[in-house]
């Protein structure tokens, strides 16, 4: 099994603007409309095989707990892809780039 890095919800913020990185959210588009990381791209989980990701990219995957999370990002970085997840993901983020919808 792929061993991944993890992170905790206070370096997010971090890698939000940082271009060589992409914030991936892997929760249900329903979940994702109602609150969000800004800059973060909706890829639900059950989704997630399918998708492509530039291979130069770093990936930070959070869900709503963290342990698909880490399953998703397990099953990228066996693809090749670098890839960190969020410990207890977002219910855990309490950061500054919180996007909510209306």
């Amino acid at each position: 099994m792929q061993e991944i890095k993890l992170i905790s919800p206070r370096d997010i913020d971090r890698y939000v603007d940082d271009v060589d990185s992409v914030l991936v959210d892997i929760r249900d588009s329903k979940e994702y409309r109602a609150a969000h990381v800004r800059g973060a791209v909706n890829v639900p989980y059950e989704e997630i095989k399918e998708a492509y990701f530039p291979e130069e990219k770093f990936l930070v995957l959070y869900c709503d707990r963290g342990g698909a999370s880490m399953e998703a990002g397990r099953y990228l970085a066996e693809q090749g892809y670098q890839v960190c997840s969020v410990v207890g993901g977002f219910m855990a983020y309490r950061g500054r780039n919180l996007v909510f919808s209306n």
